[in-house]
């Protein structure tokens, strides 16, 4: 099970401000660009700021935002006639580094041990490079949990609110990561098990 089961429904509440922004000519490239870049300055400016914690009390906040930007440029993409073989590679690209951008800051900021800021990074670059060989072995693009994509955005919009509002949390609160750690394991081990399953299915 993962939050991403919910974007359906996320994307149909989206549909009326996608509309409004094809109209205005914003492209799916750009917004997924977009993203990723505002990203990266809000990760690069958290991480500047630490060990400062009030900062990271818009982590959260662009969370969602970029959940929803994510999902902007689903919509764009497939109900408007703007996917594109770029498209296809900024997406998946762009959330690698933005991902990568916006769990950086923890690293910088107690109880938070920064070997398992990168194992978490890491393991997330390898469960979406897991997610998107799908389709090369003759699957669907895998969005399996429990740790996706939407599930870490959820968890480290929490943290990040968790500690903006307490600079002094207690120690466990850093076994979160080594949590998320072994979740992004179990998410990488079903998305391959499942694709393996689904392209031989497919070819039976």
């Amino acid at each position: 099970m993962s939050i991403y089961a919910l974007k359906p429904r996320f994307q149909a509440l989206l549909r009326p401000a996608a509309a409004a922004m094809f109209r205005s000519g914003i492209s799916a490239n750009e917004v997924t660009l977009g993203a990723a870049v505002a990203s990266v300055a809000i990760g690069a400016y958290v991480a500047w700021r630490a060990p400062a914690t009030l900062p990271f009390l818009g982590l959260p906040v662009w969370m969602l935002l970029r959940m929803a930007l994510n999902a902007l440029d689903g919509v764009l993409a497939r109900e408007f006639g703007q996917k594109s073989v770029l498209g296809a590679y900024l997406n998946e690209l762009g959330d690698v580094v933005a991902d990568a951008a916006l769990y950086a800051p923890f690293a910088f900021v107690a109880p938070f041990a920064p070997g398992w800021v990168v194992a978490v990074i890491i393991l997330a670059g390898i469960s979406e490079f897991a997610g998107v060989l799908g389709p090369v072995v003759g699957a669907s693009r895998r969005y399996d949990g429990p740790m996706g994509k939407s599930d870490r955005a959820f968890v480290f919009g929490a943290l990040g609110l968790w500690i903006g509002l307490d600079p002094a949390p207690p120690a466990w609160v850093g076994w979160i990561l080594p949590v998320i750690a072994a979740l992004c394991v179990v998410t990488i081990v079903n998305r391959v098990r499942r694709g393996v399953t689904e392209a031989q299915g497919a070819h039976a």
